[in-house]
């Protein structure tokens, strides 16, 4: 009898017991290269010193920010440069027809094929003729990186099951830095040099990438969370990278001093030596009093008590969210964001993006953590860069002391 029950049961999918699914995949977090965890808290938010332009754009509140990881440094040259590199070759194999297909039909690039480079199609993505300049040079305008993404606020909002696609955006993005940003920023001003040599050569690969957008600082996050899920198990829908949130910036800048007005926790541009702790313009235009003339490397000076270096200083970063002066009196104190798709016919004022943490052409002024500042989506400065954000996924025991 006992023989009877056991192959009875034999093959049978479910216990009877209310245990779960149990083919789902493993998932053991992540550890993102070169990100440093930031843990769940509260931050309190509001002018930390004199308002100075008496805009009152920064309201005193609460608000509470969810455990994420971002980059320790602004995203550096060589690091863009990885991506400029990628869609170069994507570019490439695309002209060269270099495709796998899968079970369902999706054609995809096939990394494994060699590019030839010799070959006559890959000269369309050179400067020809009177419009080259020397060898070899690249057409940045055919540099364009496209790509999708979900507008989540509207299918929230505005909910049509029997048309998904309407709330699938497209954007193509040129990528390529633009490098004349370090003449066009400022009026008589001997900068050539920078324009020249500031993405391409080696001395600067560690220095932070400028002359981005905040579209393309966009376009870069969609690229590296594909990078991440191309080298990953597929089956796990992981949060993807994305620029922080103005108020996630300024929780991890604080470094967990709550209403300290600089990342370093202190009153002073200055530590008790007389050294100054940023890269930023001092006194009435002493540039490189504090170790840097323009940019240093992305890694100089200490980093705040959460391992991020920079905040303060060397350039200002975009964030993902949308500028408005009266943003305080109406955003969620839970993860606030106010955030709007600007289309191309939009009015300029529509278009203006928070950065935060000022740069190295600016005054200490614009160093403190609560100093909200602004720039258009569109333009390209050479004073304005990016770093990462990722959701962390789950809860950390390290959320609550």
């Amino acid at each position: 009898m006992l023989l009877v029950i056991v192959l009875a049961s034999c093959g049978k999918k479910e216990s009877g017991q209310l245990i779960g699914v149990l083919d789902r995949p493993k998932w053991k977090g992540i550890n993102p290269y070169g990100m440093v965890y930031i843990p769940s808290g509260t931050l309190h938010v509001g002018a930390g010193d004199q308002d100075v332009r008496s805009t009152f754009v920064q309201r005193p509140k609460a608000v509470s920010i969810v455990g994420f990881y971002m980059d320790d440094t602004e995203i550096t040259n060589n690091e863009y440069r990885q991506f400029v590199n990628w869609v170069k070759d994507s570019i490439v194999h695309s002209w060269l027809d270099h495709y796998v297909e899968d079970d369902f039909g999706n054609q995809f690039i096939d990394w494994d094929e060699e590019i030839d480079w010799t070959d006559e199609t890959v000269n369309d993505l050179y400067y020809q003729g009177d419009m080259a300049i020397k060898s070899k040079e690249i057409n940045v305008e055919k540099m364009v990186y496209e790509y999708k993404w979900r507008d989540w606020q509207r299918m929230a909002h505005d909910p049509d099951p029997n048309n998904r696609a309407k709330y699938l955006k497209r954007d193509k993005v040129q990528v390529y830095p633009d490098t004349m940003c370090w003449i066009r920023d400022f009026a008589y001003s001997y900068n050539e040099p920078m324009t020249r040599n500031y993405f391409t050569h080696p001395a600067y690969d560690d220095y932070p990438v400028v002359g981005v957008s905040w579209k393309m600082a966009n376009a870069f996050c969609d690229w590296r969370s594909k990078l991440w899920d191309a080298y990953n198990d597929s089956s796990i829908n992981t949060e993807t990278f994305s620029l922080p949130t103005e108020y996630d910036w300024e929780y991890a800048a604080r470094g967990g001093k709550d209403l300290a007005p600089y990342p370093w926790g202190g009153y002073y541009l200055r530590n008790s030596k007389g050294c100054l702790l940023a890269n930023f313009k001092p006194g009435r235009g002493n540039y490189p009093e504090d170790g840097g003339l323009f940019t240093v490397r992305a890694d100089a000076y200490f980093p705040n008590d959460y391992g991020l270096y920079n905040m303060a200083g060397n350039v200002a970063e975009w964030t993902i969210s949308s500028f408005d002066e009266n943003a305080g009196s109406f955003i969620h104190d839970l993860n606030p964001d106010m955030r709007y798709d600007a289309l191309d016919d939009d009015p300029i004022a529509l278009k203006r993006k928070v950065i935060r943490g000022g740069s190295w052409k600016d005054i200490g002024y614009f160093l403190q953590n609560h100093v909200r500042h602004w720039e258009f989506q569109d333009t390209t400065k050479s004073y304005i860069g990016f770093r990462c954000r990722l959701t962390f996924m789950g809860r950390s025991l390290n959320d609550f002391n």
